[in-house]
């Protein structure tokens, strides 16, 4: 019998790679920038250019799938990127860099949603919540860590050093999948036509949407550009959506007649907004208006990560015991409440304030993440779980992006309000950081709604006809 532990560190491994890389190059941004001697807008690119790969490689997992397996999808993901951040850290210019995120985010946007695929073919429906509950545990500390260690690496080995890291994780990830994972080489595989209308549509969709978001930041919210970037990306996922309905789709848009399906994804799409705007004040709360240093704000933040990681697996097996609904709402609320306290700090504030806001958001994203996924992936049938998890992924993306891009225009906005009004820099930080918070608070706590609508217990997974299955 298969060691399931080791499985799932195997896959583990590749997710905690993937995500830590998606935090880490933020801090050394300054760094290429100047390495490079490039404007702002243009080290955006290394930013931009793996969001969109990222985003667009996502779609083709389920087409791949049948093709190749789960197998050889899992090792040539991780291959890839292991490749692409080798060329990452060779690069010699922007243009070189840009072209080995690419091939990054080509292996990177796979990882994530076929190891959580495989967790849920792989464990039983009782053993589902407490095995996504270790597995998240890549997703939670990969951006936990990600920028102390960037920064680490950055100040005392360069730039590049924050890609070398990958190159033996990911080895070691390959040579554990050849040995741990072989058992998915006899899953049947299926040689379907390529939705090339369908791709189009969704690429127009993902590149149109990008651009918006990337406007709002740099023009006026309803400027032209944000305008018709989102006019553009409305129109592309209407046609998306409707070259959907034909035999053997891009996607199986099919997953979204489940309630509990699309309950569980616009918690997501809720929380990846609510947290990404929330983390985007963090290092202006910390190195900005309270004056820590990198060093000091890790060890903050510290605190975070590690209730995450103890609390994650008991809310897995939770989940497993039926505690979907109730666990998912403490969960929000929890969160919400940690926002609010990060409001409530200021100069002067006590340490004490900021390791339980950090302890309170560590328990909530703890008990909120497994039981989610574990609703999600149980309310489709086995052969749609690539298409449930290539849109978790997807929605995270994109939520992430957005919120981003949110929580920097209202900063902005309310910074300049306060500052018009007294004229103290200081004072205009502390109410944009204060009131950025509240938002976020706010936005988060509306995923109740959905969250009251998932079942009280464990959702069984529905069987479907075989035809229907295989689209």
């Amino acid at each position: 019998m298969k060691n399931k532990t080791l499985i799932l560190i195997t896959l583990m491994c590749g997710t905690f790679m993937a995500a830590i890389d998606a935090s880490i190059v933020n801090v050394s941004l300054p760094v290429m920038r100047a390495e490079f001697d490039v404007r702002v807008d243009e080290i955006e690119w290394v930013i931009t250019s793996y969001m969109v790969a990222f985003s667009l490689f996502i779609p083709l997992i389920n087409w791949v799938k049948n093709r190749i397996g789960y197998y050889n999808l899992y090792l040539l993901s991780v291959a890839i990127f292991t490749l692409g951040s080798l060329l990452c850290s060779l690069a010699v210019d922007l243009p070189m860099l840009v072209i080995a995120r690419v091939i990054q985010a080509i292996g990177g946007g796979a990882i994530s949603p076929t190891s959580l695929a495989i967790v849920s073919e792989t464990f039983p429906k009782e053993e589902r919540g407490s095995a996504i509950g270790w597995w998240g545990l890549g997703n939670v500390m990969g951006p936990a860590l990600g920028p102390t260690l960037g920064g680490v690496l950055t100040q005392y080995l360069g730039w590049p050093s924050i890609f070398y890291v990958n190159i033996p994780v990911g080895i070691v990830t390959i040579l554990l999948t050849i040995k741990h994972l072989n058992f998915l080489k006899k899953q049947p595989r299926y040689k379907y036509g390529f939705d090339i209308k369908g791709f189009a549509f969704f690429g127009l969709f993902i590149i149109a949407i990008q651009y918006a978001i990337a406007g709002i930041a740099k023009y006026d919210p309803l400027s032209w550009h944000v305008l018709v970037g989102f006019g553009v990306s409305i129109l592309s996922l209407a046609l998306f959506i409707r070259s959907a309905r034909r035999p053997a789709p891009l996607l199986d848009l099919s997953v979204f007649r489940s309630g509990v399906f699309l309950n569980s994804i616009v918690i997501v799409a809720i929380r990846s907004i609510a947290l990404y705007g929330g983390l985007f004040f963090l290092p202006f709360l910390l190195q900005g208006l309270l004056g820590f240093s990198e060093f000091q704000s890790a060890m903050l933040m510290l605190p975070n990560a590690l209730v995450m990681i103890i609390v994650r697996p008991f809310a897995g097996r939770y989940a497993d015991k039926g505690a979907v609904r109730n666990i998912s709402a403490a969960g929000i609320i929890l969160v919400s409440i940690s926002m609010l306290l990060f409001s409530r700090i200021n100069v002067g504030s006590g340490i004490w304030l900021i390791i339980v806001a950090m302890v309170v958001r560590g328990v909530g994203m703890g008990i909120l993440v497994a039981p989610v996924s574990t609703a999600l992936l149980n309310a489709v049938s086995e052969a749609q779980t690539a298409t449930a998890t290539s849109l978790n992924s997807l929605v995270q993306q994109v939520g992430g992006s957005i919120g981003i891009a949110i929580s920097g225009v209202v900063h902005q906005y309310i910074y300049n309000y306060y500052l018009d009004k007294n004229d103290v820099i200081i004072i205009a930080e502390h109410f944009a950081l204060q009131d950025g918070f509240v938002i976020a608070a706010i936005i988060i706590a509306l995923a109740l709604v959905p969250a009251f609508k998932l079942p009280a217990k464990t959702y069984v997974r529905p069987k479907v006809e075989a035809e229907v299955a295989l689209k």
